[in-house]
């Protein structure tokens, strides 16, 4: 297994499957974590699942999406096209060229994630 293909959580604990890293959370990052992860199962049921570069990755012809929980935020990766296409809903999150952060702290627009994950299993279809 090659680097990236696992990660390590701040405790030095090394995590190989999306559930060892959801439950070294809190309980109610834990939630949003699972609720992140089924939005992404439910709408594209095919994609496949796995550690890469230390956080949940999702691959569907292509790399899907990823997320990571931090202390203050959850962070989204839909790669740069997924941010730009959907910056106007976007536009009250902290965004960069391909993340937007979710505060822990307000309700995660999980419809706004699974209309981005279901733009990305398109593109990747491509």
């Amino acid at each position: 297994m090659n680097r990236k293909e696992h990660g390590s959580m701040k405790d030095g604990r090394e995590v190989h499957t999306v559930d060892e890293y959801i439950s070294g959370f809190p309980k109610e990052v834990q939630e949003i974590l699972q609720n992140i992860r089924q939005v992404i199962k439910e709408t594209v049921p095919g994609a496949e699942e796995k550690i890469s570069y230390r956080m949940p990755a999702y691959y569907y012809k292509g790399v899907l999406v990823y997320f990571a929980a931090y202390e203050k935020h959850i962070g989204f990766y839909p790669i740069p096209s997924g941010v730009l296409a959907f910056r106007d809903k976007l536009a009250g999150y902290k965004k960069a060229k391909g993340s937007v952060q979710f505060p822990i702290n307000k309700p995660i627009p999980y419809e706004l994630i699974r209309e981005i994950v279901r733009f990305r299993a398109e593109e990747n279809q491509k």
